[in-house]
């Protein structure tokens, strides 16, 4: 009899030992009992543990999870504290008999031809494990990636290739279709069933040379693989907001180490983490060499006679414009004109966002709606009144105002399809559209083509945050929907701002930004020390704080480990459970993990790198 570890895929639980009179490899998918139910498990290893009361393996498929997988799948689950289980469910598992097919590279268009600037980029990315291509927007660095597809498939090698979910767009894909063929496949949460079964065949028979797909792709079954390219390395999305909270550039760079393959990171905007860490070059212009004005306009978000002057002017010219706002729906909050009350979420402490097309109000934290109210609950009297514009309620004052203008919806709201995605790019382009109000969806690597006018509100919400990358993630958002404009023509950038001083001195130089903002965080932030934040959620505000001084207890314990604070987290109710918080700071991960490994209680959800503290 053999006895086995299993681990049972995205269960909390640890590892269960199970017996079976077959042997049966470490890594291989297989079934088992649990209590009156089938659940999936992974074989980890041959168990030390021989005891009569174990249950029988029920059967074993043909799926399997590598070694790297395994080795890559217990480190996401030391340092980001999720079970091996839950790690795992990440991968998707090769399958025996996988690579069938030993194609040779054919190139549609021939081998691509670099310039002399893009030449020396890519002599030097390739001369790096890790190297950071920090190239400006339109400077080529997606050409500079192909390149080295190139090289890879030539070497019978596979790449992947990671985009924030929504680069993936109808453009990029043409592109990379346009040189390489079906050697790509497109990854996407988007994808039917039967699309991603087509694509996972592809994948694993080794017909796919490239993947490009978001965060998840990072888990798929690829067989010889030589290249990680993650592009806009500095995207949020990358870091998962559930457990296993992972991010997926850092994971990225761990499994290029793991695999001994090169990495690139590849972003117009770095993060300083990125920039501190590893050597970059430094790709400055490019095809657009468009001139782009920035005039800055000291106002509270809204849309001024200044902007929708400027606006008319440009649809008057037969041109286009695109109009930032942070904020999606009609309006992010309702407060009471007679006693100041926000109408919020009775399960959240967080005002509800006014959705008028679907005559409700509704939380974008825990999806909860209701019919939108006519009077203030708390005084019974005053009316509610809008705060803070959303796209919704700038697209509906322009078709009001300005019934002649096309203007279209760009956020999540709208965009729900990889279809629709594609049916607006498509009309955009084609010009059918004068006017894109959008969110951050307007930033992401999207190539615009006749845009004389990009107008950005909201950028100090953002810039006001208690976050210390808040200067980072505004001057980066501003640069990004920038970029988007002034590529064929020249461009006005109108920043409706009071902080006009700071990004004024950065437009042109976010490279000088960087080195400043080593200063401003040396000693006290990543990249030079490391955060880590310790979550306390239950519909109890007593049993939260409860667990959350224990813990806090046991930390002080460990003086290498500092204790930033301790108390309510700034959002203290989310779906019906209050929020408590510790904030930690190390100079070692490891100091870190050693400290919370000896001191967490039950209620404790570990959020290692945090880039999200409200």
């Amino acid at each position: 009899m053999h006895y086995y570890d299993v681990a049972l895929l995205g269960s909390p639980l640890g590892a269960l030992t199970y017996h079976s009179r077959d042997r049966v490899e470490p890594g291989f998918k297989v079934t088992v009992p649990l209590r009156e139910n089938e659940r999936d498990g992974v074989i980890l290893n041959e168990s030390r543990q021989h005891r009569d009361d174990t249950a029988a393996l029920l059967g074993v498929t043909e799926l399997f999870f590598s070694t790297q997988q395994l080795q890559f799948a217990r480190f996401i689950s030391e340092y980001y504290f999720a079970s091996i289980g839950e790690a795992l469910s990440l991968f998707v598992p090769f399958r025996l008999n996988g690579i069938d097919i030993d194609r040779k590279p054919h190139f549609l268009e021939g081998e691509f031809l670099l310039s002399p600037v893009q030449e020396k980029a890519f002599h030097f990315i390739t001369s790096y494990p890790v190297s950071l291509l920090f190239g400006d927007t339109g400077s080529g660095k997606t050409e500079i990636y192909m390149k080295y597809f190139e090289e890879m498939l030539l070497q019978g090698k596979r790449s992947l290739f990671l985009m924030p979910e929504i680069s993936l767009t109808p453009q990029m894909q043409k592109r990379l279709e346009a040189h390489f063929g079906d050697a790509v496949v497109m990854w996407h949460s988007k994808l039917t069933k039967k699309q991603k079964e087509k694509a996972l065949e592809k994948i694993r028979s080794g017909e796919a040379g490239i993947v490009a797909g978001p965060r998840s792709a990072l888990f798929l079954p690829i067989e010889d693989l030589g290249l990680i390219v993650v592009d806009e390395e500095h995207d949020d999305s990358y870091k998962s907001s559930s457990r296993p909270r992972y991010h997926a550039r850092d994971m990225a760079i761990y499994y290029g180490k793991l695999l001994d393959i090169p990495v690139v990171l590849g972003s117009a905007t770095p993060s300083l983490s990125s920039y501190v860490k590893f050597p970059h070059y430094r790709l400055k212009g490019g095809h657009f060499q468009s001139e782009r004005v920035f005039e800055f306009e000291a106002h509270t978000e809204g849309i001024t006679l200044k902007i929708e002057s400027a606006i008319e002017a440009v649809v008057a010219q037969n041109e286009q414009a695109m109009l930032f706002i942070p904020t999606r729906a009609n309006f992010k909050y309702l407060i009471c004109s007679s006693c100041g009350y926000t109408y919020e979420c009775p399960f959240c402490s967080v005002g509800m966002s006014v959705h008028r097309y679907r005559r409700q109000v509704r939380c974008h934290y825990c999806g909860y709606a209701e019919a939108i109210p006519q009077h203030c609950p708390e005084c019974k009297t005053g009316d509610l009144a809008s705060s803070r514009l959303g796209t919704a309620e700038a697209v509906e004052y322009f078709h009001e105002q300005k019934p002649e203008w096309r203007v279209a919806q760009f956020d999540r709201d709208k965009i729900t399809t990889q279809k629709k995605l594609k049916e607006l790019l498509h009309a955009f382009n084609e010009h059918e559209i004068d006017l894109l109000v959008g969110t951050q969806m307007l930033s992401k690597g999207h190539d615009y083509h006749a845009v004389t006018l990009a107008v950005v509100l909201g950028l100090d919400n953002l810039l006001s945050l208690s976050d210390y990358r808040a200067r980072e993630r505004a001057l980066s958002l501003l640069l990004q929907i920038a970029g988007r404009s002034g590529r064929k023509k020249a461009a006005r950038v109108i920043v409706q701002t009071f902080n006009a001083e700071f990004f004024s001195a950065y437009i042109d130089g976010y490279e000088r930004f960087l080195e400043e903002e080593k200063l401003f965080r040396e000693g006290m932030y990543p990249p030079y020390k490391k955060l880590c934040r310790v979550l306390f959620a239950y519909k109890k505000s007593e049993t939260a704080e409860a667990a959350m001084r224990q813990m806090e207890t046991g930390l002080r314990a460990f003086k290498s480990v500092e204790i930033v604070g301790a108390d309510k987290a700034p959002i203290e109710k989310i779906a019906g459970k209050y929020r408590y918080q510790i904030l930690l700071r190390a100079d070692k991960s490891t100091e870190l993990i050693r400290a919370i490994k000896a001191t967490k209680v039950p209620l404790a959800e570990i959020d290692m790198d945090p880039i999200e503290f409200g």
